[in-house]
C-alpha cells in the first residue's frame, strides 16, 4: 500500500478559459507570489478513491526557474503544492 502524498495548501490564481480553473498563472506559497512561465506537463485523475479524489496535476516552471508539481481537486476545488518530499515530485521534476 503507498503512502499518502504530502500535500500543502496554497493560494491559486488560475486562468478561465472555456472552463474555470482552466490551468494555474500563479500560486502563493509561504508569503511569496510564484509567477507561473511554463506548464511543462499535465496529467489527471479520472478516478476517485477515498484517498484520492478527482484531479488536475501540473508540473509548472515559475519565472525564477523553479520547477514545483500542483494539485487541483476538482470537486472541493482546493489547491495544493506537492511536497518536494514526495517521491512524485522527485520523479516529476526531472
Amino acid at each position: 500500500m503507498s503512502k499518502p502524498m504530502k500535500m500543502i495548501p496554497i493560494k491559486v490564481e488560475s486562468h478561465s478559459g472555456y472552463k474555470a480553473d482552466e490551468y494555474p498563472v500563479r500560486f502563493y506559497w509561504m508569503d511569496i507570489k510564484y509567477e507561473i512561465k511554463e506548464i511543462a506537463d499535465r496529467w489527471y485523475q479520472a478516478r476517485a478513491t477515498p484517498d484520492s479524489p478527482v484531479a488536475d496535476y501540473f508540473k509548472v516552471r515559475t519565472a525564477g526557474q523553479s520547477i514545483f508539481i500542483l494539485k487541483h481537486e476538482l470537486e472541493t476545488d482546493q489547491w495544493f503544492l506537492i511536497s518536494p518530499d514526495d517521491p512524485l515530485f522527485r520523479f516529476s521534476a526531472n
